[in-house]
C-alpha cells in the first residue's frame, strides 16, 4: 500500500497515515452498505486505494474522525449548543423535540442537531445512551460541557462521513 499511496505533496504514508486510511474506509457510507453482511460474521476487509489521491482524501478524513472520536479539542472546536433553562440540573426525562435536548420539563441544550440525538454507533445512539444513564443525577458543569462536545461529535461525524468516497466500495 506504500508504493500505491505515494504522493508527489504528501510522499509515502507511515503507519499513523495508513491507519487513518483504515479508519476512513470503516466510516465510509458505501463500504459499510456494501460490507453490511460480511461485517456482522467476520473482520473487515480494507479495499486498497485505486489512487495515492483517493488514499490521501480518506486518510485525512479518518485523521478527523480519529482526533474528534478521541475528544481533541482541537478537532472538535466550539460547542454551540447552549445548556438552558433555571432548575436543578437533575435528569429526568430525556427527550429531543424543536431542536433542543430536553433532560426535564425545564432545562435543555438548544439548537441540538437532530442528527446528533439520533446517530447510531453499532446498536447505541451515545447522546440518548448518555444521559439516560444519568438519569436521577444532577449534571455538572463539567457533565455540561462534556454533553455539548458529544453533540458536537456526532454532528460532524456524520457530516464527514458522507463526504468519504471510495471507487472500491461502490464496486
Amino acid at each position: 500500500m506504500r508504493k500505491l499511496a505515494k504522493h508527489p505533496d504528501h510522499g509515502t504514508p507511515d503507519e499513523v497515515a495508513v491507519f487513518d486510511y483504515i479508519y476512513g474506509v470503516l466510516h465510509c457510507p458505501a463500504y459499510r452498505a456494501t460490507y453490511a453482511e460480511f461485517l456482522k460474521i467476520d473482520f473487515p476487509r480494507i479495499p486498497w486505494p485505486k489512487t495515492s489521491v483517493e488514499f490521501w482524501d480518506v486518510s485525512a478524513k479518518g485523521h478527523t474522525l480519529r482526533q474528534l472520536h478521541l475528544m481533541d479539542p482541537a478537532a472538535i472546536g466550539q460547542t454551540p449548543y447552549p445548556f438552558s433553562g433555571e432548575g436543578d440540573n437533575v435528569v429526568s426525562k430525556p427527550c429531543f423535540k424543536d431542536g433542543r435536548v430536553w433532560i426535564n420539563n425545564i432545562q435543555y441544550f438548544d439548537a441540538a442537531p437532530e442528527v446528533s440525538w439520533g446517530f447510531y454507533i453499532g446498536g447505541y445512539q451515545p447522546a440518548q445512551k448518555w444521559l439516560k444513564d444519568r438519569k436521577g443525577r444532577v449534571l455538572s458543569f463539567d457533565d455540561v460541557k462534556h454533553y455539548q462536545c458529544i453533540l458536537k461529535i456526532l454532528s460532524e461525524t456524520d457530516r464527514i462521513m458522507k463526504t468519504i468516497t471510495m471507487s472500491e466500495a461502490s464496486s
